[in-house]
């Protein structure tokens, strides 16, 4: 990644929340520590942000604070063939007529590429999801009411009436933060809150996840792995990570890369 895209990069996270530290910034942009501290000090130095302790402040705080994780434009460019891959054979487990929960991430959001030749109801709290199928199929679409967080393009409510409780669906489709023994996890409190609802609307939870999910961690887990019906993954998937889903009792299907997709 190019010094010019790192600092946009680093930008776009102090104008969705307050701070994020030098560890944050390492991970988000795939470089190393000196990296980050030598582009710290420049837009510190240009007046892009204030540098302090173990990361960066932005010098305004946003109107609305952001949400935990790297923003969905950025995801979005990331293991791009295995998503696709993995989304495809999510669309094939759906039948038309079916209603379905899709929430929103990036490699949920491949799956609008197959569904545009289905007849389904979809609930989605995803802004690109729901935008592509309302272009792009004849599929029905409903949104929940909330606010519309502009990184990562999701819909989301403190409350507990924004609509999706009155949507039932033979099936839902997630992604994931991460995959560990404890279950599912999630790096937002916002974000579980939102996704324990639609969880609770859906007779089946399948999740979405390219095999590096399950070598990362985080604070929060959604739910169990009891609660998984299956996780749709690809190749790469280690030995150890496949036998904990397997021990789990939980369906694994695992699926190639799609090349020049």
């Amino acid at each position: 990644m190019h010094e010019s895209e790192r600092h946009r990069l680093i930008l776009s996270v102090l104008r969705e929340r307050p701070v994020a530290t030098v560890r944050e910034l390492v991970l988000l942009t795939e470089s190393s520590e000196a990296t980050i501290r030598r582009d710290i000090a420049a837009l510190h130095r240009q007046k892009g942000l204030r540098k302090m302790r173990g990361g960066v402040e932005a010098l305004n705080a946003p109107p609305i604070a952001g949400l935990a994780g790297q923003p969905f434009a950025y995801n979005k460019s990331l293991n791009v063939d295995n998503k696709r891959a993995i989304a495809r054979k999510a669309v094939d487990l759906c039948e038309d007529g079916e209603a379905i929960i899709i929430n929103g991430g990036t490699t949920t959001f491949q799956m609008v590429h197959y569904l545009t030749t289905r007849h389904m109801q979809v609930f989605t709290n995803s802004l690109p999801i729901a935008d592509h199928l309302l272009a792009h199929s004849r599929n029905t679409v409903t949104v929940p009411g909330g606010t519309l967080y502009r990184e990562q393009n999701i819909i989301l409510s403190p409350f507990s009436d924004d609509g999706s409780r009155h949507f039932a669906a033979r099936v839902m489709f997630m992604g994931a933060q991460g995959i560990g023994p404890l279950g599912v996890m999630e790096a937002d409190p916002l974000l579980a809150q939102a996704e324990q609802k639609l969880i609770g609307q859906a007779e089946e939870l399948v999740i979405l996840a390219d095999s590096s999910k399950f070598a990362q961690r985080s604070t929060l887990v959604l739910c169990g792995l009891g609660r998984v019906t299956r996780i749709v993954t690809d190749a790469g998937i280690s030995d150890e990570a496949r036998a904990m889903v397997e021990d789990a009792g939980v369906d694994l299907i695992v699926v190639p890369a799609e090349r020049n997709a």
